[in-house]
């Protein structure tokens, strides 16, 4: 499994603007503090907009800001409104011609890894990616992971 450049980007630009409570933050300071072209930048500022995790202040002096606190910011949530799809495999497609389907139990096996991916990802707020947060915090909140096969 591999997150996009435009999730990786949108994770950062919160963790950024989130860390701003105060003022707004520009794009050209944030693709600046993570080396990220500002063209892109914009792309994913657009995105978040649009989604509603940020708000946006257009013309001089304006910027953005998260449009609610870092705790109301769910990860699983942002990283699926960012991700264009998550077909791991060509069956997860939509339109797929894969030739197994009805009798391949992989897509059931890489099904459940995917969901346990994003049920994880569920635990956690953008509140608990930021300096002094404490993990044990974080931690209470994760599901147990079922490990089969093993003692």
């Amino acid at each position: 499994m591999r997150l996009t450049l435009m999730t990786d980007y949108a994770l950062r630009l919160l963790m950024y603007v989130a860390q701003q409570p105060h003022r707004l933050c520009t794009i050209s300071e944030i693709a600046q503090a993570h080396a990220i072209s500002e063209p892109h930048l914009m792309k994913v500022t657009h995105q978040l907009g649009l989604r509603g995790w940020i708000e946006t202040v257009r013309g001089r002096g304006g910027g953005m800001r998260l449009a609610c606190a870092p705790a109301e910011v769910n990860l699983g949530a942002v990283v699926r409104s960012i991700e264009p799809d998550f077909a791991l495999v060509e069956c997860f497609a939509a339109g797929s011609q894969c030739t197994l389907t009805g009798a391949c139990r992989l897509a059931g096996v890489l099904g459940g890894a995917l969901e346990g991916f994003l049920a994880h990802l569920d635990g956690f707020t953008l509140a608990d990616l930021l300096p002094g947060t404490e993990w044990p915090v974080a931690a209470s909140r994760r599901r147990p992971v079922e490990r089969r096969g093993t003692r």
